[in-house]
């Protein structure tokens, strides 16, 4: 039951910080996972390929690794969707982080592109499968609206540890990498980076047992009142101008991710100051780099967590972020930034702060537009079919407009093509945004 308006909100109880904490750590391994195949994607290629930076082949392996992945894993993770719908919010949660967790061991001992990438697959379904069930979980388990609100906005923002975690073990493995066990014959950075995001399996085995499930869903079912899930009713007249805008929407705001985000620590190691030093402290200064982009995701998720708090209307939200985007994207990597390493670092920050905005406001918007039999459904549908099945091909696109764009060096055409990809996304999400619906403030129910 709904608090009155103006009524105060009851304390969390220990069992519902437990949910937040399992949530929280989930949000952070999933970011993790996501992020850690652009830090470690020049190494894997350069010991595995051996491909050379700037070379077609480099390029086009590039683009592979970063959309075969996490394409292949959104389709694992539509159906995932369906599951959660299927089985309930706790169960799928919690079996998906086990999955990531083991695939992501096993991918830190590939030994062939092909291998890895097999893993990456399992590894990124898993992460997406867990994202939607913890969306849906966390929707339901806390009614109020403004503590749902919250709830969701600063659950969310746990993600970046996931940032903060890739950067620091990143610059662990590459700084003192020789002191432990060798892995494949090697100390090689990435494997160890990759390996470390088995760590959240060993919490949630232990946690299990003391997590709830959905209680909207359970007592639905118990009652014998769930509906089955249906990937077709999403497209039926009631639900299919939403499913299709939140789809290419997703789509475009996630196209800047793989488009322009994950291709930065490919750019530092190209950058004035940096190119002229030893390799390990060019990977060092790619953590560096990195740490900063962390920072403008926490920055900007925190933010939006605030905001949707405070202000009702979400079309608008979204639209002031995405005009800031244009305005700054070829502002950064078409401008004097790349002539510095220090300025890069902090407009980066800036670059990731208002991206980061814009993926926390997916995770409070989906959920309050489907109903309870299709909540987990339709935001794997948006999740999956936009942001890992058609936002990946901004990947592509970036490594092969590098291939003919115009610049001195590598770096520079590999900057201009982040550019125009970001652009052209942001310029699209523009026009489609103008008819999104506004969400109602109750949870639609059926």
């Amino acid at each position: 039951m709904e608090a009155a308006p103006g009524a105060s909100l009851a304390p969390l109880t220990r069992v519902q910080w437990l949910i937040l904490a399992t949530a929280g750590i989930g949000f952070a391994f999933d970011m993790y996972e996501m992020v850690v195949q652009a830090i470690v994607l020049r190494p894997v290629l350069l010991e595995l390929g051996p491909y050379q930076p700037g070379t077609a082949a480099f390029n086009r392996w590039a683009g592979i690794m970063l959309f075969l992945p996490t394409m292949l894993g959104g389709i694992g993770a539509l159906i995932g969707g369906y599951l959660t719908d299927r089985f309930g919010r706790q169960r799928v949660l919690v079996w998906s982080i086990v999955l990531y967790a083991a695939a992501a061991f096993l991918a830190g001992l590939s030994t062939s592109l092909v291998e890895l990438i097999i893993w990456r697959c399992i590894t990124v379904a898993g992460a997406c499968v867990e994202f939607v069930a913890a969306i849906a979980w966390l929707t339901e388990l806390f009614p109020e609206p403004r503590r749902r609100e919250a709830v969701l906005g600063f659950a969310q923002v746990c993600a970046t540890l996931g940032n903060f975690m890739i950067a620091g073990a990143y610059y662990a493995a590459v700084t003192w990498g020789e002191h432990l066990p060798e892995v494949q014959g090697t100390h090689a950075a990435w494997r160890y980076a990759l390996m470390f995001g088995a760590v959240p399996a060993i919490p949630l085995i232990l946690l299990r047992p003391f997590l709830p499930e959905s209680p909207v869903w359970s007592a639905r079912r118990a009652a014998g009142t769930l509906r089955r899930p249906s990937f077709r009713e999403l497209l039926a007249p009631r639900l299919r101008r939403v499913t299709v805008l939140t789809t290419l929407l997703v789509a475009c705001c996630y196209a800047l991710a793989f488009g322009m985000l994950q291709h930065i620590p490919r750019l530092v190691p190209g950058l004035p100051q940096v190119a002229l030093l030893p390799r390990v402290q060019q990977e060092q200064w790619v953590s560096w780099v990195h740490l900063h982009v962390d920072t403008g995701a926490l920055i900007g998720r925190i933010l939006l967590a605030g905001l949707v708090v405070w202000f009702v209307s979400r079309r608008p939200m979204l639209r002031a972020m995405l005009w800031m985007g244009l305005g700054l994207f070829p502002l950064v990597f078409l401008g004097p930034a790349l002539d510095d390493a220090n300025t890069f670092k902090y407009a980066v920050l800036a670059v990731t702060l208002v991206v980061g905005m814009q993926y926390s406001y997916w995770g409070n918007y989906l959920p309050r537009v489907f109903p309870v039999h299709l909540r987990g459904t339709g935001e794997s549908f948006a999740m999956s079919i936009g942001g890992r099945v058609l936002a990946p091909l901004a990947a592509v696109a970036t490594t092969q407009l590098a291939n003919v764009m115009p610049g001195a060096t590598p770096t520079l055409k590999l900057a201009n093509s982040m550019a125009v990809v970001a652009v052209f996304a942001t310029v699209c999400a523009l026009v489609v945004s103008r008819w999104l619906p506004e969400p109602s403030a109750e949870l639609p129910e059926d």
